[in-house]
């Protein structure tokens, strides 16, 4: 049984495989071919922080292949009345086949994870958001080709993004060129372990018009995270430099592509000309969650199907 809490829980040949599988499932359901190996499968999907695209892509990503879902928040269950995290995962995984939570603290999945019969999937926590950088790659890969030996300029907060792009770099061959405005930094050693990057996967920029110089892909997320609500004031002040722009964009390659996790704030993170404009692939990255997360949960579940 596997886990999904962090993008290094899986192999490179796993994700090739995933890369692979997740085109040919899309390619189902893009001809409206019906593809239900996950019939009398039930996902149970837990949340402690507000969604909208991972609620409806792993919803209707489930439906599709033919299983069933039990949503859960913290208001509507004992997860929000001080059960041991321990006890809930050990009733819950006895009743369904597969556990997506979104939280807080990475610690409370990976307790939750510990106990559980059943595979879980890291939805998102503070620390990691693996199935937003697995839809994020399958992108790329679909409209350029491999993304091994390519460079991802990651501009703006060193938040769970930036974290799990550092380790899908170190897995999959880029390279990361990460600017953050002081004092908002990666945690390398939160995001590559103890002994930090072995392949000079990351370098770090102060200006972030030279992160993105020579880059083929471009990519953000929102200035305040979930639960950071009341800095937002001070971080709009601190990142005022770090919005994407046009000037930003001619500094990458010619071909480059733009992706943002969604949602977005046109003319903080990024102007509108940049997001709207015809190097931006957000809405194919959107869907693609539903796709990627599809090819994981039938991996999860199945193993290789060839």
């Amino acid at each position: 049984m596997k886990h999904y809490l962090q993008f290094n829980d899986l192999t490179a040949d796993e994700y090739a495989y995933l890369f692979s599988r997740a085109a040919v499932i899309k390619g189902k359901f893009k001809s409206y071919e019906k593809h239900h190996p996950l019939t009398d499968r039930t996902l149970a999907m837990i949340f402690e922080k507000a969604s909208t695209r991972t609620r409806v892509s792993f919803e209707a990503g489930m439906y599709q292949l033919g299983g069933s879902v039990v949503h859960l928040t913290t208001g509507d269950s004992q997860l929000g009345r001080a059960e041991p995290i321990e006890d809930s995962a050990k009733v819950i995984s006895r009743m369904v086949d597969l556990v997506m939570i979104r939280t807080y603290e990475q610690t409370k999945i990976e307790a939750f994870a510990a106990h559980s019969r059943v595979p879980v999937i890291n939805g998102l926590t503070n620390e990691f958001h693996p199935c937003q950088i697995l839809a994020d790659i399958f992108t790329y890969i679909e409209h350029r080709g491999t993304i091994r030996g390519k460079t991802v300029a990651w501009v703006g907060d060193g938040n769970n993004m930036a974290n799990t792009w550092l380790q899908a770099a170190e897995l999959l061959g880029f390279t990361v060129h990460v600017s953050t405005p002081r004092g908002y930094e990666i945690n390398e050693k939160l995001a590559l372990g103890a002994y930090g990057s072995r392949a000079g996967s990351y370098k770090f920029y102060s200006n972030p018009l030279e992160a993105c110089a020579g880059a083929d892909l471009v990519t953000t997320d929102v200035w305040t995270s979930m639960g950071y609500e009341a800095e937002n004031e001070e971080r709009k002040r601190a990142f005022a430099d770090w919005c994407v722009d046009a000037e930003m964009m001619a500094a990458a390659k010619p071909d480059a592509l733009f992706m943002h996790c969604l949602p977005a704030h046109r003319g903080e993170e990024v102007e509108a000309d940049v997001i709207d404009g015809p190097q931006s692939v957000v809405w194919d990255e959107a869907e693609n969650r539903m796709h990627a997360q599809k090819a994981l949960m039938e991996y999860l579940l199945l193993g290789r199907i060839t």
